[in-house]
């Protein structure tokens, strides 16, 4: 009866430290499943104040604008790192193309405006329940659509190399 006590012991503790382990363990190594975040589209995103544009050039080709809600706005203005549990950011992204019109008032090409939309992303702050992503849930929306967790496998790789700035690429722009 003993050694059985003993036994069941040992199952339950290698078990306890397995699913503690796999909480801490890295995201997105080699191989692993994609997280599943149940991050929703936050209602009235686009209304939130500008954190900053930038244009992204390569295969992207786009046009960006950062947004945050009021919770990430006053983190970025006081330079508050880690970002408090609650913050959101949302990147909305256009193609990047001429703009005709404007071109022909100037007199030759130098107008760039956006185009179609490509997709809106966003990174929701809440460091109990993303603990393994740095406190970050990611999501992206294609036509208002989530796109599957598969797609957002690479989302806290990509970020993992700012760390240091709480995963968050773009700066305040003042």
């Amino acid at each position: 009866m003993r050694r059985i006590r003993y036994m069941l012991m040992v199952v339950v503790v290698a078990l306890t430290g397995g699913a503690v382990y796999l909480s801490f363990a890295p995201a997105h190594a080699a191989g692993a499943a994609a997280p599943v975040f149940d991050v929703k589209l936050p209602a009235g995103y686009r209304d939130w104040k500008l954190v900053s544009v930038a244009h992204e050039e390569g295969s992207l080709n786009d046009l960006r604008a950062v947004l945050g809600n009021d919770i990430a706005i006053k983190a970025y203005r006081e330079g508050k790192l880690p970002f408090p549990d609650g913050a959101i950011i949302a990147r909305l992204a256009w193609k990047y193309v001429p703009s005709e019109e404007n071109n022909k008032v100037f007199g030759r090409a130098q107008s760039f405006v956006a185009g179609d939309a490509t997709n809106v992303q966003f990174m929701v702050k809440d460091s109990k329940k993303y603990a393994a992503t740095g406190g970050w849930g990611f999501a992206q929306f294609d036509d208002g659509k989530p796109i599957e967790a598969a797609g957002l496998s690479g989302c806290f790789a990509c970020h993992v190399p700012v760390k240091e700035r709480d995963y968050l690429f773009t700066r305040y722009a003042h």
